[in-house]
């Protein structure tokens, strides 16, 4: 079966089991998560986000001819400051999406707050954030929709896919009917849709990956905390503030310093290590955006975050050789 076959269900069924949330509803990518999202809560005007992210989350926001209007960042968690968001909301807003940058999770309790004494919905883009907590529960059991990807470099792949989650049983029945054309349990078509499902090529490859999924968060602990334990005390060198129990270190970002960066990914070049900046260009400079002022904290970090590799077969002596040519530098 190619529509919501028998092995999707399952990956959904184990999925939601994994992210102890009832309601998970696997699409296609993590791009078509977020536009489910914005359609089934019929959004219009503006949407509140973050420039410190991935083109996609601004990309879908303009696809849905919405208005991508961004907020400066915290220094340290690299996550949307909600202490700026008030100050950008207007007549015209409809939404906050903020993202989970790095798995670390937003300062979701201001955002809530802030969304409910302006009656705005929430979106979050958790694109990395599979298997963290916030405050006792998964990170997927909060907003009116979260979504995350499941594309071939996050912590848990299907190679390709995503998934919406919601706590609200209105919501995923117009999720689940959205990502198939529209039709409902009876094949009626009682809504708009498109295809946005996951194929069972996709879930199979989810479900083995599912298996493996708790030995491959502990490796990339222990290989994240034996770059930051040897990384520690050279100068140019800062780090993501998180708190370690709501974190899956999928990724080992480092922020650093602008007269450093070049020469540091230069010098890793020139040894066959490809390191890519995280984010870049921030999403304020891309032209396709509505032009806003100077968000300092953003421009000041975009371009100088660069990840660094981390991945299950990565051996050790890999690592001291990359944290080798670092010191070197």
């Amino acid at each position: 079966m190619t529509h919501c076959g028998p092995l999707m269900q399952k990956l959904e069924s184990e999925i939601s089991s994994n992210c102890q949330t009832p309601n998970a509803i696997n699409v296609s990518s993590g791009t078509s998560a977020l536009q489910l999202a914005i359609k089934v809560l019929n959004l219009k005007g503006e949407i509140i986000t973050t420039p410190f992210t991935y083109i996609a989350t601004a990309n879908i926001i303009n696809w849905e001819d919405c208005t991508p209007v961004f907020v400066d960042i915290d220094p340290e968690t690299w996550n949307i400051n909600p202490h700026l968001i008030e100050k950008s909301i207007t007549n015209e807003t409809t939404a906050i999406l903020p993202v989970h940058v790095f798995s670390n999770p937003c300062d979701i309790q201001s955002i809530e707050s802030i969304a409910l004494k302006h009656n705005l919905k929430t979106i979050y883009d958790a694109a990395h954030a599979m298997c963290v907590n916030y405050k006792g529960k998964s990170i997927m059991a909060y907003g009116h929709i979260s979504c995350t990807s499941f594309h071939a470099t996050k912590v848990f792949n299907s190679c390709e896919g995503g998934a919406c989650f919601t706590l609200y049983s209105d919501l995923e029945q117009k999720l689940r009917q959205m990502r198939f054309f529209g039709f409902d349990d009876q094949k009626e078509i009682v809504n708009v849709g498109m295809n946005a499902k996951m194929t069972e090529l996709h879930a199979a490859l989810g479900l083995l990956n599912l298996t493996k999924l708790n030995s491959v968060l502990e490796d990339r602990k222990a290989k994240y905390l034996y770059y930051k334990n040897s990384l520690k005390d050279v100068g140019f060198i800062k780090f993501q503030k998180f708190k370690e129990d709501e974190y899956n270190y999928s990724y080992m970002p480092i922020l650093v310093e602008r007269e450093i960066t070049n020469k540091l990914i230069k010098k890793l070049n020139s040894h066959n290590i490809y390191p890519r900046k995280y984010f870049y260009p921030g999403l304020n400079k891309i032209s396709l955006f509505p032009q806003q002022n100077k968000l300092p904290v953003s421009d000041s970090i975009q371009g100088n975050v660069i990840c660094l590799p981390l991945y299950l077969k990565l051996n050790y002596s890999e690592i001291d050789y990359i944290i080798k040519i670092i010191k070197s530098i």
